[in-house]
């Protein structure tokens, strides 16, 4: 029985973690349902085959996301088409060898355009469709260019209304998941780095953690750049991510120092001397980021910081000691850059740690806000 409740407790969790892309799921094929249901009711030639690819184009995972794609595609469709559907009308496909020459003009400087800007992407391809497609279905270069720039926008419709109306996923509610679980990953990091300085690190599994939270971080980036777009769609009142990112960055930067200055072990003399404040930092530090983590998810304040400049006072109080006892003079250059890295890191952690708290009491305030406001 113990066996059978583990497995389906574990199959819970991962059914959790999978909600999001299995909403995305979700939308993407009731978009492609719906765009292909009225690309039929309108008579499109190919029953409207391109609504449907630029429906579940378009659906993204959140509604920045969709967004930010159907005004690329819808804006690429409508360039590459206008401009392709004049050089169809001036170099008319009649053969082959006019064929070649009308696609070659339609397709080059488009796809210039396109290695230029990266949301001009679809130019290219439209006009391909729009050349050789007007010439394999028989039909005028116009028309060919008329049917595209509907269907892309038929199908780009769709796929936003669905993102909005089908278990709609916010961007802004994805980098605050995102940043949160970014949060959780440090405070897991950053005392194994700080016994460094007492003990061997195992370098490998380091590096592993430290790169799960470069990956976290290169996702919250993206995600935070859905949430602006939203937020300058009016689809969304919540704070800017830009802060968030910027704090976010210094944390991950100050867990990388800490780790170089932890690659070797300090002295037996400064383990007895400065293990224990580093331990304290350590935990509370970790308990700090789970705590901001958790209220961002929340939405509440954050915890109170008086335990963190606790520990850190204690650290550097210790330090000051030891220089008065005169036990860093015999120290190796090695030795002190180190021991000058962590003490630097460590102050920077605390600057930042006062950042990450006016992110959070930041959202914290946006969602009071937003109830007062709906209670209005």
């Amino acid at each position: 029985m113990t066996r059978i409740s583990n497995a389906w407790k574990r199959l819970r969790i991962q059914f959790r973690d999978l909600r999001p892309q299995l909403r995305l799921s979700l939308r993407v094929t009731v978009a492609a349902l719906v765009s292909f249901v009225l690309g039929k009711s309108l008579n499109i030639p190919f029953g409207g085959l391109w609504a449907v690819l630029t429906a579940v184009v378009v659906t993204q995972m959140s509604v920045g996301g969709s967004l930010k794609a159907t005004i690329e595609y819808f804006t690429g469709t409508l360039g590459g088409a206008v401009y392709a559907g004049v050089i169809a009308v001036l170099i008319p496909p009649t053969n082959e060898f006019a064929l070649l020459i009308a696609l070659a003009i339609a397709v080059a400087p488009l796809a210039l355009l396109a290695a230029i800007n990266a949301s001009l992407r679809v130019a290219p391809v439209t006009a391909v469709i729009v050349v050789v497609g007007s010439s394999i279905a028989h039909a005028g270069p116009v028309d060919s260019a008329l049917y595209r720039v509907l269907e892309v926008a038929i199908g780009g419709v769709t796929g936003l209304a669905v993102s909005l109306l089908v278990f709609p996923a916010r961007a802004h509610i994805l980098a605050i998941e995102s940043a949160a679980s970014m949060l959780d990953l440090m405070a897991g990091v950053l005392p194994e780095l700080l016994i460094g300085f007492t003990q061997t690190l195992d370098e490998t599994a380091i590096l592993q953690r430290q790169d799960r939270i470069d990956q976290a971080f290169t996702r919250l980036a993206t995600i935070a750049v859905e949430a602006t777009r939203e937020r300058m769609a009016h689809l969304a009142s919540e704070p800017d991510t830009a802060l968030m990112l910027r704090t976010l960055l210094r944390l991950r930067h100050d867990v990388v120092m800490i780790g170089r200055a932890a690659i070797v072990p300090l002295s037996e003399k400064l383990q007895a001397r400065l293990g224990p404040p580093l331990a304290r930092a350590a935990e509370t530090a970790a308990d700090y980021l789970r705590g901001g983590s958790a209220a961002l998810i929340a939405r509440r304040n954050p915890p109170p910081l008086a335990a963190v400049d606790a520990a850190l006072d204690s650290y550097a109080a210790e330090i000051t000691a030891l220089r008065r006892e005169g036990l860093t003079r015999d120290l190796s250059v090695d030795a002190l850059e180190r021991l000058f890295a962590v003490g630097f890191a460590l102050e920077q952690l605390r600057h930042d740690f006062r950042e990450l708290e006016q992110c959070v009491t930041e959202y914290a305030r946006s969602t009071i806000g937003t109830s007062r406001r709906r209670t209005n």
